[in-house]
């Protein structure tokens, strides 16, 4: 670990921590919906009310997915926000 810088090293924690909270998501979001699913079958086979839950939350497991390993923070992340402090900064300089 030496051989790394702090920021480098806090950046990989924050980003293992991320992953791991996503994965902690997932398995919740699996394990609910399953027990969600055995309920409706028991008490109203005749509504899939439970389908309502896996769509809606499962809207925010793919948005969290795509934030987390497709997009990488790149929106509104800590580059976006480096980017934009720099940009004020240097008007603030021209002013």
């Amino acid at each position: 670990m030496e051989d790394y810088d702090k920021n480098s090293y806090y950046n990989a924690k924050k980003r293992v921590k991320e992953v791991k909270i996503f994965y902690k998501s997932l398995i919740s979001y699996i394990i609910i919906n399953i027990f969600l699913f055995v309920i409706n079958l028991i008490f109203s086979p005749g509504f899939w009310w439970f389908l309502f839950v896996v769509a809606i939350w499962g809207i925010f497991i793919v948005l969290q997915f795509l934030r987390i390993f497709v997009f990488k923070n790149k929106i509104f992340g800590e580059d976006w926000e480096d980017k934009k402090i720099k940009e004020y900064m240097d008007n603030d300089k021209k002013q």
